[in-house]
């Protein structure tokens, strides 16, 4: 238990030396890429959506209104 609760420390460590000493990333990733992958992740999960409600035939069942009829009222027999 004491060689995972050290390597544990050991990777926090880094990770806190990756964050104060800049990441592995270039600096301009997000300037070139940025808005490609925002656009590229729209794009996408549209296209996932439009499939799963179009072509999966899941009844979705949005709404009760007319299809839910109360059952007639009948006066107490005697």
């Amino acid at each position: 238990m004491y060689r995972l609760a050290k390597s544990a420390v050991n990777v926090t460590g880094q990770a806190v030396r990756q964050v104060r000493n800049g990441s592995t990333y270039r600096q301009d990733f997000h300037s070139k890429y940025g808005n490609g992958l925002m656009i590229g992740g729209a794009v996408f999960a549209t296209c996932v959506w439009s499939y799963v409600l179009t072509q999966t035939g899941i009844t979705w069942n949005l709404s009760p209104v007319g299809k839910v009829m109360p059952k007639p009222w009948r006066e107490a027999e005697e």
